[in-house]
This record gives structure tokens, C-alpha cells and sequence, in this order.
């Protein structure tokens, strides 16, 4: 394979999780336990930390004061509420207004205030009136380069060209100059300010705001818009320095600006905010420019918190700078999903090629460096944070270094880290290390700051650190009437509690539920509700407390060996379909069966023991179809005896219903395989050709069975069990017959094995085309599954085949059957169950070879020859036998023309 090819696939291997959402944004790969919106300045909320868009979007921006609103609303004397202000300055149309001036009112808001408003308020509304006729205009003519690629905007958009000049520059000084207000005065000016802006008459635009702005000397919201506006026209003359220097002092103090002013800065000047750091003449003007430096940088924020702190530990930006460290920290620290090491090594088949050889497989190198690697720091860091995984314990569950009592303790641990991250670390300066920096940096400035944001923030890094105890004193000290930290205090409280707890027994639970139910007692959730912060109308629901808090359970569940109990946290019943291995199903029909259930296992746990039918029927398909694989048959008759009542494998049907209901259950017809019923007898057939994706009776021809009349046309599975019981007592004779009887029984398991076009058959599957069940895995563990069961659906186990159960069947077959051309088509079969054996070991005994290695494709070459040498050593003993003593055999001769590989291997 070449090197560039693998690079892709390990790159989507990192990146594809296929749970109910396919995650794509790393705004969403995270629990966001620290609100960064607690904030007290809400101006600053763009500025929150983000990767997925340029600033922070999840609030509400109606959350940003607009000062603009506020001075209007204390022009009018507070009459009018903010709400009802914003209506009138920026929605309320100009007829309205001309209406009160008229004194005949016919907007309910005018009205309600009378026709003596205007006569109050005469200059106000009569500016109002002006600005509402030119706000239409009020943008930049398009100018489009003759060489651009750029759509080209229809002619007919307003821009401020389409006034004319002289006369709309003629009214507004004459407003200006009749205008008594200084506050109104100066909003003329800034509408000449903008206008010679908009028109690109730029040295008008600074002579205009020197004329109308600057001499009112207020420095209200009017004077900060006219400052924009100048900076603008700055930028076109150039003069990018002091543009720089004005967006600046518009960031500093507009509230409802800073967003933009920060993208003009940015546009301004290319090395824009050192430059401002260099004109700072003020410790505030300082403070915001290091702010600003610290925000842009990529680069460990500390240092420049500090200066931010000695100039004003009770700043609000710094509190800005915190809340985005502490993001940045739980990003690494908290990821919302693990995955366990051995997962990449597990090639993925999906169909064999002509050669017999598994095409379409995944091939994912393993990378190991002498440093941990990136999946041993996952590991790793998951056993620390959540006591670890079975595979590590030892002596009854306890792992061998640790007591239960210091499961949570090991000080080694090693957060999840990937580029993603902003910071850049040093190869001396780690996570772990700026997380014990910014801890220092927030105790010494909780006892310098008057806000509890220091105190919440520092009892968060405690809980980061695993110091649930010296958390939740801190929280317990903290005096604050704040709604938003009382609300995220309390939160951090619960997650204390919960995640310090080693054990979760029925008295815990019981806990759980009288003081905690809140996080997990699900909320009805609207998938159309765009107000809704619980989800995301493109993703889903978004990771919360809540579901970190489900992670931490299912995670000692786990641990405590109550598998079903962890499965149950994260999935529904019906998703056992998915992988349907043997101990884990057991596991949660145990807790299924459990007869006294806490209150907590049956709200929380046994709610997603949802409608599959019949569930006793479910879990005895199942067992069934497990007992059909490892060659059981009298077993799995028994349980599909108690299967009668299985409704289907259950699906849904994707196709659009309505918002309320997008998907609905399938309903299997009277002649579709549902899981239990409607099985060909071309089950105990062979190949005509390998095509997964033809009909049955076009890829697998029928074997005779005239001497096997119980061997029915259709069969469902408790009537193919019986078949197979008969067969087996057949078999057990010496003659012709018994081998035949041996052939179908090999047949059927090589059919129903993952190389069999039935291999959907006992694994819960409704066709052979899925690829998730049919993996020839290499996991060092009993199961891939580590922590717990979150990622179920993305990733698939069953316990493997054992293909030497239909090999024996069909030596059995060949000893006793005495026709030459029997023989030859008996090996062939014998032969492509030893292919899978081989594909067993093969995932066992991967390369292994570092992919940085310089050598890599050399060693690849070579560990792919020892590879296809012990194949021809080892697995191609059938083959031998076919080509050596059945080369002259019509069927020998009919494989060769059907089977690319096996010609290949019988001319060679």
C-alpha cells in the first residue's frame, strides 16, 4: 500500500465516530462542564474561546448591550423600556415617526406615549426621521476589480453614490447647525462622518469628524460610531497606523462593536496589535492590548495574564483570558470520546476479490514511538481519569498498583492531546504544566479580585487536578447571589460528588436520585427548536454535564464488572444488534432479569430497554444464533424454540416522515428475512461465483438434497437447527451418505462464517452487505472495549470463527466419499476455510512498523513477503492436495476458469 494512501486512513480513523451523529466539529468534542458565558461583561462574549468559527457563537446576542440603545434610552428620559427604545431607533419605520410628527400616531408604541412625545422630544425624532431615510444608503459602493472572480451584486442595491452628494452634505450640516442637543449635534456629524465614508470622499470623512464630532467634546455612543467611521476612512487613505490606533479605541469602549472593530484591526494594520502595545499610553489602554495580544496569540497566555494582573486583578478581560484557558484545558483534558488502542489495528472486510483475498480493506499502522504514543496517552490518561479498564485489573477486580480507595489517584496522568489544541507546548512544558500554572496564577488572583469568578475558576482546575475534596471546599466558601455561578457552583459541586465516588453501589444510586436527578432525567428534546441549548439542529445533542456524567457511571459500571449496567448508560437494547457478543448480551439480560431494581436503575438504566418486540425473544435469537456458530445445534434449537415470538431485527425506516417523526420502524414483509424466518436451503450450497451483492440464487447453487427431505425450500431458523441435529446424527455413519451429511454441515458454517455470502445469518444482520460485523480483529483483550460502551455503534466485535469446525466437518466428508469430482469440490471448500484462518493470523501479526520510519515502505515490502510466504507455508495446505492429486478433475478444471486466484495457484 503507499505511504500516501495510509496517511488518509489514518487521518479519517481519527476523525470518524458513527454514533446517532457523525461529530465533526470540535466545538462539540467536549462536555463544556466550565460555562464560559458567566462572564459579568457580556460585550466580550465573541471573544470566548471557539474553533469552529472565527468568534464564539453559542449565546445569545441579544445578550451584548448595545450602548447606542442605552443613550437613546436616557435621551427619552427612561420613558421607553430598552426593548421598546431598540423598536423605535432601529425597527419602527419612518412613515410611523412622520405620523407623531404630524401629531396623528398610528403606531400602538406612539400612541400609547401621545403626541406630546414629539413636541418633548422634537429634536430626537426629527433626527430619527433623517437617519431612517438614509440608512438605506448607508453602505460602500461595490467596486469590482475587471480581473475578479467576484458575483457581481445586482445594480439595483442601494450604496450611498445613489444620493446626491451636494444636497444630502447641504442637509445634514443645516441639522447640524440648527440642532441645540450636543448629543443629537453630534449624531449629524457622524452621519457626515459616514456618508464622506461611504462615498470615499475619505479626507472629507476626517475633516467632517474634526469639524462636526470632535468640538462637542462628548464621548458617548455617537462620538465612538463617528470613530469608526474615521478609522474606515483612515484605512482608505492608508493611514493604517492611526485606523489601527481609532478601531482600537472603539474595541475599548463600544460594547456592541468590539467584533467588528477587531476584524477592521485587523484588516488595518498586519501587525496590528504589537503596534497598539507600542502607542498604549494608559495602564487601560495597556491592559486591552495585551489582551488583545493574548487573544490572537496561539502561545502559552499566562505571561501576559500576569502583566494583565499587576496592572488590574479585578479586570474583566482577564477574566475573559481565564475562561478561554480553562476551555482550552477541559478540551484536552475531557474529550466526549475514547477509544481503546487496539482498535486500529483491526483491517476491515468487506468482500473478497477474485483471489479469495479480502478486498476492500483498511490497512491502519499502528504508531509506535519510543515516547508514548498518541493512542498510549488516550489509554493512559482514560485509566487515570476513570480508574482505568478491566484489562488492567487483577487479583478480583483491584488493579495490582492501586486500592479502591485510590482509584482516582494516580498522579501520572496524561490528558488527551491532538493538534487540535491551541496552545503550543515546548518539548519541556506540557498540559499537565500549564494546568498546575493557571491553578497558581487563579488562587493568587482569587485573593487579590472582589469576584467569585476567581474562586469558581480555581475550585474548576482543582476538579481538572483531581482535587475533588479541595474543590468542593472552595465551592463551599464562596457567598454569591451571581444566578449564573450559583448555577455553575452547583453543577461543579455534583460533579465532585459523582466523579470522587470509586464504587456505585444501590445506596449511591439512591443518592443519585434524590439529589441529582435533574442531570439525568431526560429532557424531551425538539430537534426544531433553534433556542433549544441542549441540541444542535446539525449534530444533535450537544455533550453537557449531563452526558459526562453518564461517561463517569458507565465507566464504573465497568469497572465493577456490571457490563449491561454500563451498555444501558449509553445505548438502547436494540443496539446489541449492532455487535452482538455473547458476554456482553448476557450481561444486560442479567439486568434485565435483575427482580429489584434501584429507582435509579429503573428510570435512568432500564428506560433503554426499548421496543424491540419481545425482548425474551431477542435475547434467545441471540443465543441461538451463538450456538449455531460454534456448532451447537441441539443448544440453538432449544433457545429458538423460546425465539418463536421474535418480531424482527429492528430497523428503521429511513425515510422521511416529519419533523416530529423522521424515522419509523420497519415492517418486515411475510416473504423477508426478519432475523428468524425465511432461510433458503441455498444456505448449505456453495459458490458459483463470489458476488456478495447478487441475489442468493444467482452467487450460490443448491447441493442434492433428495436424501434430506427435511431440508425445506424456506426455512426459519428453529426448522434449520432441526435440520442441522438430523444431519448431525446422519453423520456419524461411514458411507456416502454420511458424507454428504458431513459436506452440508460444513457448507452451512462456512456459508454463515465472515467469508460466507450468508454471513449475516447469526450475527443479528439483515443482509450480507454491512461491513461492520465482519472484522478479522487483533485485540490483545478479550473485547475492544476498554472504558465502557459509548462508542459501541462505532465500533464492531463479535467473537470470531472458528473455522476448524467446518474443516473437520469436511474431512469427514472427504474420508467417506469415494467420487473423485466430490473430493475436488470438498477440498476447495476445505481450502477457503483454511483462507480465513489465514486472515486470522494476519490481523494478529501486523507490521508494526513505525510510519515516521524513513525505511517504512522497505519494511512494509518485507513484512508483506513473510507474510505471503507463511501463507503459501502454512494455509495453503487444501490447495496443495487440489493442485497434487485432483488437478485432472472436471470440478478441479471448472474452479480455475470461476476463481481468478486458484488458477493462478494451480499454473504457477
Amino acid at each position: 500500500m503507499k505511504k500516501y494512501i495510509l496517511s488518509l486512513a489514518v487521518v479519517s480513523f481519527f476523525y470518524t465516530k458513527s454514533d446517532a451523529c457523525a461529530w465533526g466539529d470540535p466545538d462539540y468534542d467536549y462536555f463544556n462542564l466550565f460555562t464560559q458565558t458567566i462572564i459579568k461583561d457580556k460585550s466580550y462574549l465573541p471573544f470566548l474561546h471557539s474553533y469552529s468559527t472565527r468568534f464564539y457563537t453559542e449565546f445569545n446576542y441579544s445578550q451584548i448591550p448595545d450602548e447606542n440603545i442605552a443613550s437613546w434610552k436616557q435621551f427619552f428620559n427612561n420613558q421607553l423600556s430598552y426593548a421598546e427604545t431598540d423598536y423605535l431607533v432601529n425597527k419602527m419605520s419612518m412613515n410611523d415617526l412622520n405620523d407623531l410628527k404630524k401629531g396623528s400616531p398610528n403606531n400602538s408604541l406612539l400612541k400609547k406615549l401621545g403626541t406630546g412625545f414629539y413636541q418633548k422630544y422634537r429634536e430626537g425624532i426629527d433626527y430619527l426621521i433623517e437617519a431612517k431615510y438614509l440608512e438605506p444608503y448607508m453602505r460602500i459602493n461595490f467596486v469590482e476589480n475587471p480581473d475578479s472572480f467576484y458575483y457581481n451584486r445586482a445594480e439595483s442595491n442601494k450604496n450611498a453614490t445613489n444620493l446626491d452628494y451636494t444636497k444630502t452634505i447641504s442637509a445634514l450640516t443645516s441639522l447640524y447647525n440648527a440642532a441645540k442637543n450636543p448629543e443629537i449635534k453630534q449624531r449629524y456629524g457622524y452621519q457626515l462622518v459616514r456618508f464622506n465614508h461611504y462615498t470615499r470622499n475619505y479626507d472629507k470623512a476626517l475633516q467632517a469628524f474634526k469639524t462636526y464630532v470632535e468640538p462637542i467634546r462628548l464621548k458617548g455612543a455617537p462620538y465612538f460610531m463617528a470613530l469608526d467611521q474615521l478609522a474606515g476612512a483612515q484605512r482608505g487613505l492608508q493611514m493604517n497606523g492611526d485606523a489601527n490606533w481609532n478601531f482600537f479605541q472603539v474595541f475599548m469602549n463600544s460594547k456592541s462593536r468590539k467584533e467588528s472593530a477587531f476584524v477592521s484591526m485587523k484588516l488595518s494594520d498586519t501587525a496590528s496589535f504589537n503596534n497598539i502595545m507600542k502607542r498604549a499610553g494608559n495602564n487601560e489602554e495597556k491592559n486591552m492590548a495585551y489582551f488583545l495580544l493574548g487573544y490572537e496569540d496561539f502561545a502559552n497566555p499566562i505571561p501576559l495574564m500576569e502583566k494583565m494582573y499587576d496592572i488590574n486583578p479585578d479586570s474583566e478581560i482577564l477574566k475573559v483570558m481565564a475562561a478561554r484557558s480553562i476551555n482550552e484545558l477541559e478540551r484536552s483534558y475531557l474529550p466526549t470520546y475514547y477509544y481503546a488502542s487496539d482498535d486500529i489495528n483491526n483491517p476491515v472486510v468487506h468482500n473478497k476479490d477474485s483471489s479469495g483475498k479480502p478486498a476492500d480493506q483498511t490497512e491502519i499502522k499502528e504508531v509506535k514511538k519510543e515516547k508514548l504514543s498518541f493512542w498510549d496517552k488516550i489509554v493512559r490518561f482514560f485509566k487515570n481519569l476513570f480508574g482505568g479498564s478491566k484489562s488492567d485489573k487483577k487479583d478480583g477486580g483491584k488493579q495490582s498498583d492501586q486500592s479502591d480507595d485510590e482509584l482516582l489517584e494516580n498522579p501520572d496522568r496524561i490528558p488527551f492531546y491532538t493538534q487540535n489544541t491551541g496552545f503550543y507546548w515546548s518539548d519541556d512544558k506540557k498540559p499537565t504544566d500549564f494546568l498546575s500554572d493557571l491553578a497558581k496564577f487563579t488562587e493568587k488572583t482569587k485573593g487579590q479580585s472582589k469576584d467569585e469568578f476567581w474562586q469558581i475558576a480555581n475550585a474548576y482546575l482543582k476538579f481538572l487536578s483531581k482535587d475533588y475534596e479541595g474543590s468542593t471546599e472552595v465551592l463551599n466558601e464562596i457567598k454569591t447571589s451571581n444566578p449564573e455561578y450559583m448555577e455553575e457552583i452547583k453543577r461543579m459541586k455534583v460533579l465532585n460528588d459523582i466523579v470522587s465516588q470509586p464504587k456505585i453501589t444501590a445506596e449511591y444510586e439512591d443518592h443519585l436520585m434524590k439529589n441529582y436527578a435533574e442531570y439525568f432525567i431526560e429532557k424531551k428534546v425538539t430537534t426544531t427548536d433553534s433556542t433549544n441549548s441542549d441540541y444542535n439542529n446539525y449534530y444533535g445533542p450537544v455533550p453537557s454535564t449531563s452526558s459526562f456524567l453518564k461517561d463517569v457511571l458507565a465507566n464504573r459500571y465497568y469497572l465493577q464488572g456490571e457490563d449491561g449496567k454500563s451498555f444501558l448508560m449509553s445505548n438502547k437494547l436494540s443496539d446489541l444488534q449492532y455487535n452482538p457478543n455473547s458476554s456482553l448480551v448476557k450481561s444486560v439480560e442479567e439486568f434485565y432479569r435483575k427482580p429489584k431494581k434501584t429507582q435509579f436503575e429503573q428510570q435512568i438504566i432500564a428506560k433503554n430497554m426499548d421496543d424491540v418486540g419481545n425482548i425474551d425473544a431477542f435475547f434467545s435469537l441471540i443465543y441461538g444464533d451463538r450456538a449455531m456458530r460454534t456448532g451447537d445445534f441441539a443448544k440453538a434449537k432449544a433457545y429458538y424454540e423460546k425465539a418463536q415470538g421474535f418480531v424482527g431485527i429492528p430497523r428503521l425506516n429511513y425515510d422521511w416522515v416529519s419533523n416530529d417523526q423522521p424515522n419509523v420502524p420497519h415492517q418486515y414483509t411475510s416473504d423477508e428475512y426478519n432475523g428468524f424466518r425465511n432461510i433458503s436451503n441455498l444456505v448449505f450450497g456453495h459458490n458459483v461465483w463470489e458476488s456478495f451483492e447478487s441475489s442468493d440464487n444467482v452467487s450460490m447453487a443448491a447441493e442434492d438434497y433428495a436424501q434430506f427431505p427435511f431440508i425445506k425450500q424456506n426455512m426459519n431458523k428453529l426448522e434449520l437447527a432441526d435440520a442441522l441435529i438430523q444431519l448431525t446424527k446422519m453423520a456419524n455413519g461411514k458411507d456416502e451418505k454420511s458424507a454428504k451429511a458431513n459436506q452440508l454441515i460444513g457448507n452451512l458454517l462456512y456459508n454463515t462464517s465472515i467469508l460466507g455470502y450468508y454471513r449475516h445469518l447469526f450475527v443479528m444482520d439483515v443482509n450480507n452487505m454491512n461491513g461492520g460485523k465482519f472484522d478479522f480483529w487483533s485485540t490483545k483483550n478479550k473485547t475492544p472495549y476498554q472504558y465502557y460502551y459509548k462508542n459501541f455503534l462505532s465500533t464492531s466485535y463479535i467473537e470470531p470463527d472458528n473455522f476448524d469446525l467446518a474443516i473437520n466437518y469436511y474431512k469427514k466428508a472427504l474420508a467417506f466419499t469415494s467420487d473423485q469430482e466430490q473430493k475436488a469440490r470438498i477440498l476447495f471448500q476445505m481450502a477457503s476455510a483454511e483462507q480465513g484462518k489465514y486472515y486470522q493470523y494476519e490481523a494478529k501479526n501486523p507490521a508494526n512498523i513505525d510510519y515516521s520510519d524513513p525505511k517504512w515502505s522497505e519494511k512494509n515490502d518485507a513484512h508483506e513477503k513473510q507474510m505471503q510466504d507463511i501463507k503459501n507455508q502454512k494455509f495453503r495446505t487444501y490447495f496443495a492436495l487440489l493442485k497434487t492429486q485432483y488437478a485432472d478433475t472436471e470440478m478441479a478444471k471448472s474452479l480455475m476458469g470461476s476463481c481468478s486466484y486458484f488458477n493462478y495457484f494451480m499454473k504457477r
